[in-house]
């Protein structure tokens, strides 16, 4: 079946059980559509909230998570991916996960300046910092903001080693800081590219670039010397699992060294939406694809466990695992390790610059 039209990825706005949000109404994708026919180009309802932290550096001390730091430059992100695990953290700003995380966002426009504030601290010690663990840093919103370039610029400066996961080929327009850094070890990309299919890609991530884009900056990147991963995640069975091979196919064409996957999460708020995303755009297997995921994780929607959350069990996670180590060796993928270096790290220069350094 077909998988229909979508202007936004959610198909609800309702609020989260865990802290007794009220229900939101959807405020209406026929809007869109309604302008397009009249002639007219569709109202951006996207709205920006800016956001004052106080630090910009995230910690983290998952086990089964490869990097201890990030950086997040907004909160939500307009790409709308029904299946994104960041959803559910809109419910802290009292916000849905629904729509209201693709269209109510939060920049945080002072981020370089408190990234450099936090590596001029004594005794800091260097290790890759990750963009886009979260949400998208390369949304379209960064066009205008402009947040995550000013954080490069910033570790560009310093010498400080950095990983980026983002699907937009806007990455590519930071070539001129990514590339001189990857001539010294200090940055690798991991495109996240989940579908080929442009028709399944206009509803599972409507707001994300058409999928020849991000190959196409697969190609970029790698010929500026970056080196450069693909992320097939998530995998969703029977609607993008049949794709595996021919994504990385693709990716080692496209000069990419190295790749991972990951089976779909649904945690916390996601499960709903994901399941109402399928009543609608994909009623005929609908109860196929949430009985498969249910046997990769335990019988539940979702596996919170550490290292298991990110593998999936049973026979159709350990059929995933068989088939993309089979496709990464017939295509010369995952053959080395790609690591970034830090011990290149200088502190920031102060107001004065060098005069006094």
């Amino acid at each position: 079946m077909a998988a229909k039209r979508a202007v936004r990825g959610a198909t609800l706005n309702t609020g989260s059980a865990r802290f007794n949000l009220p229900t939101r109404e959807e405020d209406g994708d026929w809007l869109d559509d309604r302008e397009t026919l009249d002639g007219a180009p569709p109202r951006l309802r996207t709205t920006v909230t800016v956001e004052t932290p106080r630090t910009i550096i995230t910690r983290n001390q998952s086990p089964d998570i490869g990097f201890d730091r990030s950086i997040n430059p907004y909160r939500g992100c307009e790409h709308g991916c029904i299946y994104c695990f960041a959803r559910p953290t809109h419910a802290f700003h009292d916000l849905s996960p629904g729509l209201d995380f693709e269209s109510k966002l939060f920049a945080k426009p002072i981020a370089a300046d408190l990234l450099r504030a936090e590596l001029s601290k004594p005794g800091y010690i260097p290790l890759p910092i990750a963009f886009g663990t979260n949400t998208d840093p390369y949304q379209p919103i960064e066009s205008d903001w402009r947040i995550t370039r000013a954080c490069i610029e910033v570790l560009a400066e310093t010498d400080h080693p950095l990983t980026i996961t983002t699907k937009s080929d806007r990455v590519t327009r930071d070539l001129d800081l990514l590339a001189p850094m990857a001539a010294k070890g200090l940055v690798a990309v991991a495109m996240s590219i989940t579908t080929l299919d442009p028709a399944i890609a206009m509803t599972l991530e409507p707001r994300a670039p058409a999928p020849a884009r991000p190959l196409a900056a697969v190609k970029r990147l790698s010929e500026a010397g970056i080196p450069t991963y693909v992320s097939i995640a998530p995998v969703i069975p029977a609607i993008t699992d049949h794709e595996i091979e021919h994504i990385l196919e693709k990716a080692a064409d496209g000069g990419a060294r190295a790749a991972f996957f990951m089976p779909v999460r649904l945690p916390h708020e996601v499960a709903p939406l994901f399941r109402a995303w399928l009543d609608e755009h994909f009623p005929d297997r609908a109860g196929k694809v949430m009985a498969t995921i249910r046997s990769m994780r335990g019988g539940r929607d979702n596996d919170p466990e550490f290292h298991s959350r990110f593998r999936g069990q049973g026979a159709f996670g350990d059929l995933l695992r068989t088939r993309f180590t089979i496709a990464c060796r017939k295509y010369g993928l995952n053959i080395e390790r790609i690591s970034v270096r830090r011990d290149l790290f200088r502190p920031p220069r102060g107001p004065q610059g060098d005069l006094f350094g």
